[in-house]
């Protein structure tokens, strides 16, 4: 896959996004949405690759929000960053993605790495929502997210004061759960991907869309239905006995309903 604002690389089971804009922060703009987007997209498409890892190229940000300056002036969707196509395309995947902050993470960073399933960062990495002081908002996974991770009364603290937290405190209200020497990100991040692309990749399937069909609707109780459930029973006798007796138009043999 090329890409022109992220890098795509693979290193056994271990698949890495960078989000490549290191001289802007790693900001998001609409290209790197629809990358980031398409890039996961292709992954769920494939099974070489059992854990997603997104992190930011260079050694000081992981991603400090988006640019908006060169959407069109309007009030429609062209005219806001992609980003929830974007946040919607990790919640699908059905590989566990680990946010490797490298970093500051702050805005709309904040929220990509909030969305990935676990984080792990380095010591000197920063923590920031900064929308309600520079005329912005996020009112959708930036707040259900965070609350369900930090609790209600802290969200909002994080969100109406814009507290700057480290790595460590990030750790210790549970917004992020790993922290290590700064040094050591690389390797660590390795490490923890590789862990968990020992589990059961079906199991963990499974998990990522039970966790998900809490706040995902009808959208996410599809996921167990559709990703999960309904390939397994395609497969059954039952099915098979369905579809061959409709296209002979005959009666089915009920002796195989629930095999």
């Amino acid at each position: 896959m090329q890409f022109s604002e992220i890098r795509y690389e693979e290193n056994g089971p271990i698949g890495t996004l960078t989000l490549n804009r290191p001289d802007d922060g790693n900001m998001f703009t609409e290209t790197m949405c629809h990358e980031i987007r398409d890039c996961i997209n292709a992954i769920r498409r494939e099974t070489r690759t059992r854990v997603l890892v997104i992190t930011g190229a260079g050694d000081k940000f992981f991603c400090i929000g988006g640019r908006k300056d060169k959407l069109p002036d309007t009030r429609l969707y062209a005219g806001v960053l992609p980003t929830l196509e974007m946040y919607e395309s990790i919640d699908r995947l059905q590989k566990p993605v680990v946010a490797s902050v490298n970093g500051f993470a702050v805005g709309g960073g904040n929220v990509l790495q909030m969305v990935c399933d676990v984080t792990i960062a380095k010591e000197s990495a920063v923590f920031r929502q900064v929308g309600t002081m520079m005329g912005s908002f996020d009112a959708g996974y930036g707040t259900w997210y965070l609350e369900d991770l930090v609790g209600k009364k802290r969200a909002k603290d994080i969100w109406y004061r814009n507290p700057k937290m480290t790595a460590a405190e990030a750790r210790d209200i549970g917004l992020i759960n790993k922290v290590v020497p700064d040094a050591e990100l690389k390797q660590a991040t390795l490490a923890y991907a590789l862990e968990i692309a020992e589990r059961g990749a079906f199991a963990l399937a499974g998990i990522k869309a039970a966790f998900n069909a809490r706040h995902g609707g009808v959208g996410g109780l599809s996921r167990i239905s559709h990703d999960l459930l309904l390939p397994g029973y395609l497969r059954s006798k039952e099915a098979k006995e369905l579809s061959q007796a409709f296209a002979e138009r005959r009666r089915p043999d009920a002796d195989t309903f629930g095999q």
